[in-house]
């Protein structure tokens, strides 16, 4: 369908890796961007992943009471990440047991992908899961995608590869260790989706990154990497009529500056895994 700037646009928002936990400078993350949402007037939000940081049901909660304006009038779309996994398990509610389901909304269809694995249960495990049999469920909801609705695919773990962002992922990808490595069906995924997809928005990494793949179909695809949402304090909106991206997705700053978590943020819970870990050997 030809575009008319007669018609109003809409307005998709890219947040991940939220890493919400109980502490009030979370609180303030979250609330910053939930009023920079707000100021925006976005239409749907997607969250893909590491909603919560230890995967407790009381992180989650607080999420929900962060996000309830969208959540409420049903528009927000959120997946699960390696992070919602340990702890609680909380994440493994998200989806409802599916690796892969659909949303369509005014304008959007979206495919969401279960990208977490059993492994994530183990919080230094971070990396991804992609079966084959997961590729063809994208590839058969893709079927039931409208012409005039703008199409992404959302999942947690990164689908190409990106550079490495700390020692700690520098030391386990010299170990031989898939911590840090892209999914290994990711440039499967790709293929199967290239031509009837506009978009795959991920997170997982936190640093943000895109890539434009050209058009190997009747549609352009484009690879967008969020980052975390709460570190950088700003998220990636994508303007959208009639199944058709118009410009460039712009950058939304969130109402306050945001305060970028240290290596202390994830010592904490990684040392409660390991005293559980080492309780349950125990007794």
């Amino acid at each position: 369908m030809p575009i008319s700037f007669s018609m109003p646009f809409l307005k998709l928002a890219h947040l991940s890796d939220l890493h919400l936990d109980m502490s009030r400078e979370s609180d303030a993350s979250a609330a910053s961007l939930v009023k920079a949402l707000s100021a925006q007037d976005v239409d749907h939000v997607v969250v893909t992943g590491d909603l919560t940081h230890r995967g407790s049901h009381a992180e989650f909660k607080r999420f929900r009471e962060h996000f309830a304006p969208w959540m409420e009038t049903g528009r927000l779309t959120f997946i699960p990440g390696n992070h919602d996994r340990p702890g609680e398990d909380v994440g493994s509610g998200f989806m409802e047991g599916r690796k892969v389901h659909t949303v369509e909304k005014a304008g959007l269809f979206l495919v969401c992908v279960d990208s977490t694995g059993e492994h994530n249960r183990n919080y230094f495990h971070s990396h991804g899961e992609l079966t084959e049999g997961v590729v063809d469920e994208v590839d058969r909801a893709l079927d039931a995608a409208p012409k005039d609705a703008l199409v992404a695919v959302l999942l947690h773990h990164h689908v190409m590869p990106l550079p490495l962002e700390s020692f700690p992922e520098w030391i386990a990808t010299k170990m031989g260790l898939p911590h840090a490595s892209e999914l290994a069906l990711g440039s499967r995924l790709l293929e199967r989706v290239g031509g009837r997809c506009d978009l795959v928005l991920h997170g997982h990494r936190h640093i943000p990154n895109e890539a434009d793949l050209g058009t190997p179909g009747e549609r352009a695809l484009r690879v967008y990497n969020s980052g975390s949402s709460t570190d950088l304090g700003r998220f990636r909106v994508f303007s959208h009529m009639a199944g058709q991206l118009v410009g460039q997705p712009e950058w939304c700053q969130a109402a306050e500056p945001a305060k970028p978590r240290t290596a202390v943020h994830n010592v904490r819970p990684a040392l409660q895994y390991l005293v559980g870990q080492l309780g349950m050997a125990l007794f």
